[in-house]
């Protein structure tokens, strides 16, 4: 979200950071958000019990209530369903901290080092309503070194995440990434 935030103050960047919401009250991205000037909202998923989809209700219309054309997924950590992902097709983005296709799902630092992979990083992806399953809109890595731990390869992805979602949120709003009627990728950056 940072990077987003921070890249968007160029002014040949082509999109805007207008808003920042999260599903959790205490998420510290939403400080952070607040002081680089980014209204920020709270749709907390706890007040709707296990009702996924009148949360995403709510969440939509936060969204539709800002005029949001795009939504950029950074640290949010639930699955959506596939009514909200088919109302935001084409126009959501997902990091994921690994080469997908590798790693869908979480732990993706530990199981990378456990598989013994020789390179790791970062995607940024369409989501669809399969998990981690999007076209790849941006995708770059780093070599695992010895000694790397979860922390220390974290680390280092972040730094991939902080490089190639800023990219990949120019490449959608410059209309160089979109996704075809059919679900797969038109332009890929």
């Amino acid at each position: 979200m940072t990077a987003l935030i921070e890249a968007a103050k160029a002014k040949d960047y082509p999109a805007d950071i207008v808003l920042v919401v999260s599903n959790r009250p205490d998420a510290a991205g939403l400080a952070g958000a607040r002081e680089a000037g980014v209204t920020t909202t709270v749709v907390d998923h706890t007040a709707f019990g296990e009702d996924r989809e009148a949360f995403e209700r709510a969440l939509d219309r936060e969204l539709q209530a800002h005029r949001i054309e795009l939504v950029c997924l950074a640290g949010f950590m639930r699955l959506l369903t596939p009514w909200f992902v088919t109302r935001w097709s084409g126009r959501m983005l997902n990091i994921h901290p690994a080469l997908l296709p590798q790693f869908k799902g979480l732990r993706t630092h530990r199981r990378a080092l456990e598989a013994g992979v020789a390179r790791h990083g970062a995607t940024v992806h369409f989501v669809v309503p399969e998990m981690d399953a999007g076209p790849i809109v941006a995708q770059d890595w780093i070599a695992v070194r010895d000694g790397d731990t979860e922390e220390t390869l974290a680390e280092r992805v972040l730094e991939v995440e902080h490089r190639i979602y800023p990219d990949a949120l120019r490449a959608l709003a410059e209309g160089r990434a979109s996704l075809t009627a059919s679900g797969g990728e038109e332009n890929r950056h």
